[in-house]
């Protein structure tokens, strides 16, 4: 049987999206004939498509788990094509074992993530190209994040679309901690505070109000001051603590959360939608 190169596999499996172990079994049993392997993967029903990087998988499903002690939490993105794939519940289950995978190693990047075995011989970057062929689409490992806290508490949104993660610096508040994390999901702040938000974004908004002040016919010598009034603005409506709590009665999340304990408070949050 002759024998391959790693490099010759991988770009098999650029070509079919296939994954590397059938790309190795294509190239041997043809003989390392690369339209050969392609058409012994077609006949197995493992390539169905030639090549699947130029199309868009904005379909999937998105799972955040925190573990036992509530300390640590991730969320996994595995993307598709479409819809009908997303909802098959072995696609969802596939989501929630990767998910377990990066909850118990903790890994600190997506590609560390990837490379982690899954399941024998393969990787999850492995089984992802593998699930390309045996699915027909596009599929994707397009998101991880990843947190640690004194609590953690997750929210996944009923469609498997959405899904947020949250740190409080004190234990023992687990409804609070839903609800702040349902908040996340419904209001997408930018950040926990101000002190927290981008520069870049900072400096956008400044400039987006300066514009529309000059807009409005104001005099040039008082754009700076009107376009800090309107940041100051964009940060109670953008930023948690700061946002009005959705469950609440015109009080705002970091009232309502001190208003449970003194001092309590989020350190952390992750929100990943599709």
């Amino acid at each position: 049987m002759v024998k391959v190169s790693v490099a010759d596999i991988q770009k098999l499996r650029e070509i079919t999206g296939a994954g590397m172990m059938d790309c190795k079994k294509a190239l041997e049993e043809a003989g390392g004939d690369f339209e050969g392997a392609q058409d012994w993967l077609r006949k197995k029903g493992i390539a169905k498509a030639a090549k699947r990087e130029d199309r868009e998988a904005k379909e999937g499903v998105v799972i955040a788990i925190a573990n036992a002690d509530q300390t640590r939490g991730v969320i996994v993105a595995l993307n598709c094509e479409t819809d009908f794939v997303a909802r098959n519940d072995n696609f969802v289950e596939l989501t929630g074992k990767m998910a377990d995978l990066a909850l118990s190693n903790f890994p600190d990047s997506l590609e560390a993530l990837l490379s982690l075995p899954f399941e024998g011989s393969v990787s999850i970057a492995e089984k992802v190209g593998e699930q390309n062929g045996v699915i027909g689409e596009k599929i994707e490992l397009s998101r991880y994040e990843r947190i640690e806290g004194a609590q953690v508490l997750t929210y996944n949104h009923s469609n498997n679309k959405r899904s947020v993660l949250v740190a409080l610096n004190k234990a023992g508040h687990d409804d609070a901690g839903r609800n702040v994390a349902m908040q996340i999901a419904a209001m997408s702040p930018v950040s926990v505070g101000k002190d927290d938000v981008d520069p870049k974004i900072i400096e956008k908004e400044i400039e987006i109000g300066k514009e529309l002040a000059r807009n409005e016919g104001k005099p040039e010598d008082m754009l700076e001051k009107i376009s800090l009034g309107r940041l100051n603005k964009f940060f109670q409506e953008s930023t948690l603590l700061s946002q009005k709590y959705v469950k609440g009665a015109g009080e705002t999340v970091e009232q309502y959360l001190s208003g449970l304990e003194k001092g309590l408070t989020v350190t952390g949050f992750k929100h990943v939608a599709l």
